[in-house]
């Protein structure tokens, strides 16, 4: 099949599996008498573990680590487990993260309850303030898929 197939079929953008080639996390495709790229089922059912593993939020080394440990010869999964705990404990600590950020925002929006003019607003004048005091390196940090 050719890569729209394949982007249809796994819902998966033609970009973001030319992306996941281009990373090694995908094997190349061959490649047609025309030049086409053909994937095959294999593709398939590498490009469902990527997304799985990605919409539980796995960075691409996670990802490319399991990738590897899923073809290797281990005697066992305790590397694989392993990693599932690094990541869950990142993920437990981005929610503290993120959970002390509500309360922020929510203190801030708790500073003007009513309409004002914007000269006499609460949330703008302790946005000014807070730019000063806060650090951004303690905030969570959005990404996009390859960025981390």
């Amino acid at each position: 099949m050719k890569i729209g197939e394949l982007a249809e079929v796994t819902g998966t953008a033609v970009e973001t599996i030319r992306f996941y080639e281009r990373e090694k996390l995908l094997p190349s495709a061959a490649r047609a008498e025309n030049n086409y790229r053909m994937y095959s089922a294999e593709h398939i059912g590498q490009l469902a573990f990527i997304r799985r593993c990605r919409s539980l939020d796995m960075t691409l080394d996670e990802v490319r680590a399991l990738l590897l440990l899923r073809e290797s010869s281990a005697k066992d999964c305790a590397e694989v487990n392993a990693l599932l705990d690094t990541h869950i404990e990142h993920v437990t600590h981005r929610i503290q993260e993120l959970n002390a950020l509500v309360t922020e925002l929510q203190t801030i929006r708790a500073s003007c309850s009513a309409p004002k003019a914007l000269s006499e607003c609460g949330v703008l004048a302790r946005l000014e303030t807070s730019s000063t005091t806060s650090s951004a390196s303690t905030r969570p940090q959005r990404h996009i898929d390859g960025a981390h």
